[in-house]
């Protein structure tokens, strides 16, 4: 006579516990899965290297037109209802050569802009800047004043024209993206240029 293998029996609760094997292997597929976008996106590669490049040969671009170190100093460009302002400001205080050069490129902007001369935004982007045509077109509704700053200079840009306006602003929300830089909720206007700014 034959005798077969004694069957091992299991527990209930044996039987619905999953084994630390078991336990582990379903631990990393789900971090697997929750970390496969950023390793997907970081993998790829392919476009956040070509927004890195884009943007580190735009400042190389921009520090020739502007003649300042564009990782020392800060760009603000904010919307206001009457048009906007484009602040520029070195990181450094005592760099007095960085202040001096942006004080004169800003007022150049200013003068430039004034003629509808658009030249030195298109050749720190490479190509048109949004807005620029209308506020080409209707450069005789739109004032631009220059004005020196403590680590730097201003140009507020002014119009009662709502279509200008309109220009103004996405002119100056392109800056911001392309500079990565702030709009109004990032300035930290020091007491001067806060009452300065009351004035405007």
């Amino acid at each position: 006579m034959v005798t077969s293998a004694p069957q091992l029996k299991r527990s209930p609760l044996s039987a619905r516990r999953p084994s630390m094997s078991r336990k582990i292997a379903a631990r990393m597929s789900t971090l697997a899965l929750a970390l496969a976008p950023a390793f997907g996106a970081c993998g790829s590669g392919s476009a956040g290297h070509q927004r890195d490049s884009a943007f580190v040969a735009m400042q190389a671009r921009g520090q020739r037109v502007m003649g300042v170190d564009q990782y020392a100093s800060a760009h603000v460009f904010e919307n206001l209802a009457d048009g906007g302002r484009v602040m520029l400001d070195v990181d450094d205080s005592s760099d007095t050569a960085s202040i001096a050069a942006i004080r004169q490129h800003m007022r150049d902007i200013a003068a430039a802009f004034r003629a509808g001369d658009f030249a030195k935004p298109f050749q720190v982007h490479a190509h048109v800047v949004p807005g620029t045509s209308v506020m080409v077109a209707r450069r005789i509704n739109i004032a631009y004043e220059a004005t020196d700053c403590p680590r730097g200079a201003e140009v507020r840009i002014r119009t009662t024209d709502s279509v200008a306006v309109g220009a103004i602003h996405a002119f100056l929300a392109f800056q911001r993206t392309e500079h990565h830089a702030a709009g109004h909720e990032g300035v930290n206007l020091s007491p001067a240029r806060r009452s300065s700014s009351a004035v405007r």
